[in-house]
């Protein structure tokens, strides 16, 4: 059989759907192509059900943080709880998403696996070949194992298996000291499990940052044990997973199970780009405009995780609806606008990036979070705060937070950084008290002093209690 279509989309994840989205408004005649049509990476194994099972080591952490405040209480963790409800919340998310994918015309919708015939030509599993005048490519990614655990069968668990266990492990290995790592081994360190961190790097989250990986290393290492900087080998013994590790430490352990977060890369293994003419990098990307979605001069377009620059989901949605509108609008391609650069790992504290963190003509504010007033008061007073911004002016630019509320501080000084904000204008806001938010107060200040910019004439230079 064979179809013919504006604009083809390969792979329905969040940026191919948002991609469709955007090129049908434009008018396009529109082709999804996926082979299962089973919603996002988000809704089934990503964002939700992680944050389902973070919530629930919050939960836990909570109860046996009650005697602080006076309160006698005791934790009683059913591991088959937690699963049960983590699945059964997390499908109602996927089915959501489903339901968001029925509603494309059916007209638009082929399930099947794609791959490139040439740079306007795909040719499908079952035998269909479908021409288009545009292409965009919305494959997401996909973990992998690396072959050191390959030999550990089903013991070896990815992002994709962890959140289908009955129950929590007693034991857990977690490979990858990157945010899905952090997050699921505090998570279920939290949740009574022992955790052992492993890590062939020597940065936790890649932190660059020394004093915010060091507050990061503490607050860990209180929760479980970390062991970075290391080698690992892996081998079934009694039933179990034996770990051993040399390196700047040495040493070995039997886990019930081993969760391998070493990375996504770009899922695009059987496209067969080659046929495509495109120009790629070192891994295998095709070279593409950010500010377009566009691969070189081509028809073809990449969004989301496949183009392995921005892995989070509001750029995939970003992404796919630039390439989506430009793909629909071939060969008249316009520059879409790009926010800020911004991710949060939701470990406690939450670390959080935003914006330009390097640069020899950046200023560094700081504020610590382990005396400020609203974090003694919750009894969360641990952290770190830099803001950079730009030495001229004081114009803020970036921002590393490791402390309470950076999901939603974070949030805060990206809109200030997409508005031009100085430091100076910052404090012109108000800050209620006592609040999280009043505690960045000394980093803008910091700033302030360092760019030789005025506090507003008007302002009280004075600290209330706890500020």
């Amino acid at each position: 059989m064979d179809l013919s279509c504006d604009v083809a989309i390969i792979g329905a994840g969040t940026a191919g759907l948002s991609a469709e989205r955007s090129a049908r408004r434009a008018g396009a005649r529109t082709l999804i192509i996926d082979p299962e049509f089973s919603g996002t990476t988000c809704a089934n194994v990503g964002c939700m059900p992680s944050k389902l099972l973070i919530a629930a080591a919050d939960a836990a952490y909570a109860v046996r943080q009650a005697p602080l405040f006076g309160i006698a209480a005791s934790a009683q963790i059913s591991g088959h709880g937690v699963m049960q409800r983590l699945r059964r919340e997390r499908d109602r998310f996927a089915e959501a998403t489903r339901e968001e994918i029925a509603k494309i015309p059916s007209s638009s919708m082929l399930r099947g696996t794609a791959r490139f015939a040439d740079a306007g030509t795909l040719l499908i599993d079952d035998g269909t070949r479908v021409t288009a005048q545009a292409i965009v490519i919305a494959t997401g990614s996909r973990p992998t194992i690396p072959e050191s655990f390959v030999a550990l069968g089903d013991l070896a668990l990815t992002n994709e298996t962890l959140f289908e266990l009955e129950t929590l492990p007693e034991t857990l290995a977690v490979i990858g000291a990157g945010p899905l790592g952090l997050e699921l081994a505090q998570a279920m360190a939290r949740l009574r499990v022992k955790v052992t961190l492993l890590d062939e790097g020597t940065r936790l989250a890649g932190l660059e940052d020394e004093p915010i990986a060091s507050r990061l290393s503490d607050v860990l290492r209180q929760e479980m044990t970390v062991v970075n900087g290391v080698k690992i080998t892996a081998q079934i013994s009694e039933g179990k997973a034996r770990l051993r590790w040399t390196g700047r430490t040495s040493g070995e352990g039997l886990f019930d199970k081993v969760l391998v977060a070493t990375g996504r890369p770009p899922a695009l293994d059987g496209l067969d780009l080659g046929a495509t003419g495109l120009a790629l990098d070192k891994h295998g990307v095709p070279v593409f405009d950010r500010a377009t979605a566009q691969c070189g001069q081509s028809a073809i377009f990449i969004a989301g995780d496949a183009d392995a620059e921005r892995p989070v989901l509001h750029e995939a949605s970003a992404q796919g609806a630039i390439a989506g509108y430009n793909a629909a609008r071939f060969p008249n391609v316009e520059q879409g606008h790009r926010n800020v650069p911004f991710s949060i790992m939701f470990t406690d504290p939450a670390l959080a990036k935003v914006g330009q963190v390097h640069g020899e003509d950046l200023v560094v504010g700081t504020a610590d979070y382990s005396d400020q007033g609203r974090a003694r008061i919750e009894a969360k007073a641990v952290g770190l705060a830099h803001l950079h911004a730009d030495r001229a002016d004081g114009k803020l630019l970036g921002a590393i937070l490791l402390c309470p509320g950076a999901e939603h501080l974070a949030h805060l000084l990206a809109w200030s950084i997409e508005s031009g904000l100085t430091a100076s204008a910052l404090l012109e806001r108000p800050f209620y008290h006592p609040t999280l938010e009043e505690g960045l107060k000394p980093a803008l200040r910091m700033i302030c002093k360092a760019v030789g910019s005025e506090a507003p004439g008007a302002s009280d230079e004075g600290h209330p209690s706890g500020g």
